[in-house]
């Protein structure tokens, strides 16, 4: 998954476009936009304002018993809709069915927004309210709704109850049922500007010299830049990559996921088009970029393949070969004449 799992509730991009959206009316909403956004947790900062006690122009006040039931995950009137993986790693309860099997090891957490957690969401949103602020209903990543899932969602937004409102947040919005567009008013993400941003991870911790040359591979998104720490892409490594890549380094892909080796190649891959084409890279520094005559079409056809890699990277049959093929990959590519 590209979604960041990094908390940005309070940067001052998500608390701008919070207000934005408190201030109008919908029962629906579908924020979209790419990764490292902050999707999540602009859609929890609403839930949050709609359920609070004392709720103000800018959002939830953050002291109540409902800003705090949210922020230990045991609010009554929030459904949260995620794949298990997702809810796993943001620490969110699952039913004790679900959470009994994938204990017992019966079968692995899904990657998918399960239909049973659907239907459970829609028993949810017919019952009445605990606290009498309404009910809301978050779904993250939206996009992982299969067929049937999304349909369940579909009944309830033609008919909704009237105490309850839906949030779905997506990197993919394209890939949501038209119908489910057409039900909810659409937000796209809000760009940080970079001194905005770079201020913003400092705060966090980044150093300023890193901040700036991994807001830059991160295409400007900040939220992504805390996710690249967080596996080891340091600015060194990062300007190492390119050139590494062009040898069939395998190692330097070591520590990283398939999922998170293909999303680096794909950004190098995209630079070395760009390139190619006459423009500036737009994730690596020029004179980082090694020496390469790949044909427009060898590039195109390089990315292709990675996008289809991408589609099994998450449960790959061996993670250590699938590393290694996609090293050798590169460096043909790279090294491949026009």
């Amino acid at each position: 998954m590209n979604a960041s799992l990094t908390p940005v509730l309070h940067a001052p991009w998500i608390a701008a476009q919070a207000e934005q959206l408190l201030a109008q009316r919908g029962h629906a909403w579908i924020l979209s936009g790419p990764s490292g956004l902050g999707q999540y947790e602009l859609a929890l900062a609403l839930a949050s304002a709609w359920l609070c006690d004392h709720p103000t122009a800018q959002g939830a006040c953050g002291a109540c018993g409902s800003c705090y039931a949210i922020a230990v995950h045991t609010h009554a009137d929030l459904c949260v809709l995620m794949p298990e993986t997702v809810m796993l790693e943001l620490g969110w309860p699952m039913s004790e069915k679900a959470q009994d099997e994938i204990d017992k090891k019966a079968r692995k957490p899904s990657k998918e927004i399960r239909v049973d957690a659907m239907r459970d969401a829609v028993e949810f949103s017919q019952r009445t309210n605990a606290r009498g602020r309404g009910k809301a209903v978050l779904v993250f990543p939206a996009e992982r709704m299969n067929h049937v899932t999304a349909n369940a969602l579909l009944k309830t937004l033609e008919e909704p109850p009237g105490d309850v409102k839906f949030v779905l947040a997506t990197e993919a919005a394209h890939q949501l049922l038209a119908t489910i567009r057409s039900r909810c008013l659409g937000h796209t993400m809000a760009w940080p500007d970079t001194a905005q941003a770079l201020a913003w991870l400092e705060e966090q911790g980044v150093p300023s010299a890193h901040a700036q040359v991994l807001l830059h591979a991160a295409g400007g998104r900040p939220a992504d830049v805390l996710r690249q720490v967080a596996a080891g892409q340091t600015p060194a490594w990062w300007s190492a990559f390119p050139k590494d890549m062009a040898r069939g380094e395998v190692a330097a892909l070591a520590d990283l996921t398939p999922a998170q080796a293909i999303e680096a190649l794909q950004k190098l891959c995209h630079d070395l088009a760009l390139r190619q084409s006459g423009a500036m890279p737009r994730f690596f520094q020029a004179d980082v970029l090694p020496p390469s005559k790949a044909s427009l079409s060898t590039l195109t056809a390089w990315f292709k393949r990675l996008g289809t890699a991408a589609r099994t990277a998450e449960h790959p049959f061996n993670p250590g070969l699938m590393l290694e093929a996609l090293a050798s990959e590169a460096r043909l590519a790279i090294l491949s004449a026009a």
